[in-house]
């Protein structure tokens, strides 16, 4: 047996340990509910919270003027604290000009590119994480209440397909971590039920604020498959499924994960 087999031997063996017995939740549950009692002071106070900081970048990013248009975020969005309100919390959305879903990240890319006439960002970029982090703390609070029906419905379903299919070498899904054995210990962590009504969120183990597609790459990497790109169809398919499973959940952005 080869060094490689070995070590997935070894992983997997832990893993079946850690999954003796699933256990269930009433109701649907925000990761900050798994969180310890440490890390939930640090989300609740701003003056600490490190994700505030993704927060006041962002909102010096908004009134920057930038591209050929000379235009800036609030030129044509204004107060931010009043027009951003609750939107994040309906993303990803169906568009027809797409004839697909778009994410936040990509709405304001566009937003860069056809109306400000400025080069459009890098997914996990200093500059989008903080302006992602900045909208989205204009939700927090609010409610998730995202569309599945209607033109949606197909990438919604293409999305639940997604999080209940089987891959990598350890031959797992997202369901048999977040649904199955959510409250279970894996090594040092306690399983969450996997939401997203607190991204971008402030990772201890990123030591900065991280998108969901960050986290669905970490996840495929975590059962040895092969990670989507940032912003692939699968994974803002797989971004509208897992909204719709913690809608009613209010958004926390930036919380704060181990």
């Amino acid at each position: 047996m080869n060094k490689k087999s070995i070590t997935t031997g070894i992983v997997a063996a832990g893993l079946a340990l850690a999954f003796a017995g699933p256990i269930s939740a009433e109701g649907i549950k925000s990761g900050y509910t798994y969180a310890t009692k440490d890390t939930q002071i640090l989300q609740d106070d701003d003056m600490q919270n490190p994700g505030m900081l993704w927060v006041d970048t962002g909102s010096e990013i908004w009134e920057k003027v930038e591209g050929e248009a000379g235009k800036s975020c609030a030129s044509c969005h204004d107060d931010a604290e009043i027009t951003m309100k609750g939107v994040s919390s309906t993303y990803p959305k169906y568009k027809d000009k797409l004839g697909k879903l778009q994410s936040v990240v990509q709405r304001i890319n566009q937003c860069r590119t056809e109306n400000m006439k400025a080069k459009a960002w890098k997914w996990e970029s200093n500059e989008m994480l903080a302006m992602g982090t900045y909208v989205a703390y204009q939700s927090r609070g609010v409610p998730v209440t995202v569309a599945v029906d209607g033109p949606a419905q197909p990438f919604f379903e293409k999305g639940k397909k997604f999080f209940n299919e089987r891959r990598g070498q350890l031959d797992m899904s997202c369901k048999n971590c977040h649904e199955e054995h959510s409250g279970a210990m894996i090594r040092a962590n306690k399983l969450s039920e996997g939401q997203i009504n607190g991204f971008p969120t402030y990772r201890m183990k990123w030591g900065k604020v991280g998108s969901a597609h960050r986290r669905f790459r970490g996840c495929n990497k975590n059962v040895r498959a092969t990670p989507f790109d940032y912003g692939s169809d699968e994974y803002v398919n797989l971004e509208l499924y897992v909204a719709w499973r913690g809608r009613g959940l209010k958004g926390e952005t930036p919380a704060v994960r181990n």
